[in-house]
């Protein structure tokens, strides 16, 4: 049966960092903090707004939570920065090792899909600018369930878009509570472990597999 592999955008395929060199232009010595801060604070407002079912999409949260740190870290950032930061979150940057591992995969006969808490308009459009929309037979995205991950109903969604077993259906993404959500849902899950500092949630729900680099998945998943 086919193998479907539901890969994660931001930290996974796209680094989210890729906004350092314009936060240099404004923070200087401070943009990776900055860059830190607002990534963990999106993830956290995707949380809440799930939980709380007061659901607003992706790019609103992406815009709170720079809002939110500029406050915190009382950088004084203006409307016209604000909007050169959000434009670049838009064109972010793919990870080294994706291309090459992506082609790959697709020769092997594995069926990629984008799968992110992003809009889809935004996915295929970051996924364009890297180069890497070709792989893909299509993105999905929680944006149509009005919720965000790690929510069970959007691993079950993927599982019925990608019309596969439940079995062969894979996710792949850095973010541990991502995986968790994946395997508690009944998918299978590659932890991809970008940075060995990285600790993964003790949470004794643990990785299908543990990855160091996309170019692993080839030979650890078996069609």
């Amino acid at each position: 049966m086919s193998v479907a592999l539901a890969f994660d955008i931001y930290g996974t395929l796209i680094d989210p960092h890729g906004v350092v060199d314009e936060l240099s232009k404004h923070v200087g010595d401070r943009a990776w903090e900055f860059s830190n801060t607002w990534r963990d604070k999106q993830l956290e407002y995707t949380w809440r707004r799930a939980l709380m079912q007061r659901y607003e999409n992706f790019p609103v949260c992406t815009r709170q939570a720079l809002d939110y740190t500029d406050m915190l870290l009382q950088t004084g950032l203006d409307e016209s920065a604000k909007a050169a930061l959000v434009q670049v979150y838009r064109v972010l940057p793919a990870y080294d090792d994706v291309p090459a591992s992506l082609q790959a995969l697709a020769d092997a006969g594995f069926h990629l899909f984008g799968f992110s808490n992003g809009v889809e308009e935004a996915i295929v459009g970051l996924l364009e600018h890297a180069g890497i929309d070709q792989y893909f037979e299509g993105v999905v995205s929680v944006d149509a369930l009005h919720t965000f991950k790690p929510d069970p109903q959007v691993y079950h969604h993927f599982i019925e878009v990608a019309d596969t077993a439940r079995e062969n259906c894979w996710l792949v993404s850095s973010n541990g509570f991502d995986v968790i959500g994946a395997v508690s849902a009944g998918m299978k899950a590659a932890w991809l472990r970008r940075s060995q500092s990285v600790v993964f949630d003790p949470w004794g729900v643990e990785p299908t597999l543990v990855i160091n680099g996309l170019e692993e998945l080839k030979y650890k998943i078996t069609l």
